[in-house]
């Protein structure tokens, strides 16, 4: 018997989980829910589902859900799912505010219902490629940035964008951070539109993390330095380099027997490029990440497997990307005795 799925939200990322859930055969689209109705009944018509109105219809028809909607409608489209113990899918970020992904939680804990969130990134090919080395990071640098789609404005690009890299930093430390220093202006909106975030650790890992939605193109990439090795990932154009310390212990050794005026000597002489050795990651680019995270999600709701990004891990998100809000809206531009702070940098017309 196939699992019935609704998918709640019709923006670009619910028409994609329509079209993903669709085409997989052991999954039925059970019907789709959104407040537009010319939206609502174009992509029921698409599909041949019912169209409905409001989650809370939409609760009997369905086995699981799958939330789409705006980033501070996603606990209220939500609730009547979790309530009536079902499994949900929630796009990223789980929720606008701690406090309600707690509530969420909380109600999730008492009905039994299992929450995914949807931090697709983290079945993207070249991070499943990365996670395969067996590092400790110890300074991780990320840049994410594209131009304004206008989408997702109703947040700020803390919640936006840097959230897929605050979870896979989160991931890959195992742990919530220790410090935070943050600086952001809002250029187009009322919420920050560019942002860069310190983060440290109390294992002595630090991540410096960056992202516009104000920019010129579209970057998506990640630098991780261990003692193990080096590795640096391209998210959107899926590839990657590694380079252990095992491989290039002799240039190592090397280098560190001459002294300083002996390495100088061989400026110009010598291309470093082509001393180290660099391996290339293995990406598997056969299944696209939401695919691959609609059958995770299949699993929870068929097999009782436990959530690849569990709710408790969507919930360490908005705590970082809270603490780093804060931060940016009580810094202070102009130093300690400035005024101006927070977001207050763009000199408002008029």
């Amino acid at each position: 018997m196939s699992i019935r799925i609704g998918v709640i939200g019709l923006g670009r990322m619910g028409g994609l989980h329509c079209r993903v859930i669709s085409e997989m055969p052991e999954v039925e689209l059970a019907c789709v829910v959104d407040t537009d109705a010319a939206v609502l009944e174009a992509a029921a018509g698409k599909y041949g589902v019912p169209a409905v109105g409001s989650a809370a219809e939409a609760v009997d028809l369905v086995d699981a859900a799958i939330v789409a909607t705006p980033t501070s409608d996603h606990v209220a489209a939500a609730r009547p799912f979790v309530a009536a113990g079902k499994a949900v899918l929630i796009e990223k970020p789980i929720a606008d505010s701690v406090s309600a992904a707690e509530e969420l939680i909380a109600l999730a804990k008492k009905t039994g219902s299992s929450v995914q969130v949807g931090h697709t990134e983290r079945f993207n090919p070249a991070v499943e490629a990365m996670r395969r080395f067996e590092i400790t990071p110890k300074f991780i640098e990320a840049h994410r940035i594209s131009p304004f789609t206008f989408r997702s404005a109703d947040i700020g690009v803390v919640l936006d964008m840097m959230i897929h890299d605050i979870d896979l930093v989160g991931m890959m430390v195992a742990d919530e951070p220790v410090g935070v220093e943050a600086v952001g202006v809002n250029v187009l909106g009322a919420s920050e539109d560019i942002a860069n975030a310190r983060l440290t650790f109390a294992n002595g890992c630090v991540a410096n993390l960056t992202a516009s939605r104000l920019a010129i193109k579209s970057e998506r990439k990640m630098r991780i330095f261990s003692e193990q090795a080096y590795l640096s990932v391209d998210y959107g154009r899926k590839v990657g380099i590694v380079v252990k310390k095992s491989e290039n212990l002799d240039l190592i050794r090397m280098a560190r027997k001459m002294d300083v005026k002996n390495l100088g000597e061989l400026a110009g002489k010598v291309d470093y490029t082509k001393l180290i050795k660099v391996e290339q990651l293995e990406v598997s680019d056969d299944v696209e990440p939401l695919r691959k995270q609609a059958e995770a999600f299949y699993r929870c709701v068929a097999e009782g497997a436990e959530p690849v990004v569990p709710a408790a891990a969507g919930l360490a998100a908005i705590r970082c990307a809270a603490a780093i809000t804060d931060s940016i809206k009580s810094h202070r531009w102009d130093g300690a005795g400035s005024d101006r702070k927070g977001l207050d940098i763009i000199q408002k017309d008029g």
